[in-house]
């Protein structure tokens, strides 16, 4: 499934960069900086990263189906220090417009949650009002890693660089990349199992400097206070707020505020 989602998104952009160029799209860019996602993520306490999305190719449409204002709103009113928009289309019903409609409802720091292959797709985030990128390792040589991470400094914006295994983890390693996010559901097969993160962080044991988010498989917040003890100091959370039909509850329990 992973590789033909990509296969479709590289000949997407083909499509789209004939509607609006490169140059075209970076006259568009603002001029104020975004907020930092880098430090909503590092601050005290439980730091979640509420996720906007309606459908995914495992699960099907989710409980909840706010438009993105309103959620967004849920979400920042209920503690998120930062939101997840997922914005692919054809899989997952996202869209780049909701960037737009989450930053009109709420001042935290955005991510752009695609699967984002090519420099093009950073400079959309930038332009719709992302603070941050999501960079799926196994989506990307060693080489697209780097220079996507490169580029979206230049452009002001924080790359969440996302692994599943050991093998990744070094190379994510070696890419300089400060804010790894451990994805515990393998996107092969769509399994999902939290000790991943487990795993995964005590092979960071020692390394400072770096951001840990752990994402997927959370549901209590026993678990949070588990994981930070293992290292991670933010969670990205969808599934377990979009199947709610009250995502705000949901939101105050996992962090701990009933």
């Amino acid at each position: 499934m992973l590789k033909e989602i990509v296969a479709f998104k590289r000949q997407e952009l083909i499509e789209t960069k004939q509607r609006l160029s490169m140059q075209e799209l970076l006259e568009q860019l603002p001029e104020e900086a975004p907020l930092s996602f880098e430090s909503a993520l590092s601050q005290p306490g439980v730091n979640i990263v509420a996720e906007i999305k309606y459908r995914s190719p495992s699960r099907g449409a989710f409980t909840c189906q706010l438009g993105p204002s309103d959620l967004a709103r849920v979400y920042a009113q209920n503690g998120a220090q930062a939101l997840s928009i997922l914005t692919e289309k054809k899989y997952f019903d996202g869209d780049l417009g909701f960037l737009e409609e989450a930053r009109r409802q709420s001042e935290l720091p955005l991510l752009r949650k695609d699967f984002i292959v090519e420099r093009y797709q950073v400079a959309e985030a930038r332009v719709r009002g992302a603070s941050a990128f999501l960079l799926i390792v196994s989506c990307l040589s060693s080489a697209e890693l780097r220079d996507l991470i490169s580029y979206g400094k230049d452009l002001q914006l924080d790359a969440l660089v996302e692994v599943h295994d050991s093998f990744e983890l070094e190379r994510v390693m070696e890419s300089g990349a400060l804010i790894i996010g451990v994805n515990n559901r393998n996107l092969s097969t769509f399994e999902v199992d939290i000790q991943t993160s487990f795993e995964l962080a005590r092979r960071l044991e020692g390394e400072e400097g770096r951001i840990l988010v752990c994402e997927s498989g959370i549901r209590e917040h026993t678990q949070i206070k588990e994981l930070q003890d293992a290292g991670f100091s933010a969670f990205l959370i969808g599934s377990t707020l979009m199947d709610s039909s009250d995502p705000g509850e949901t939101l105050r329990q996992l962090r701990g505020r009933e």
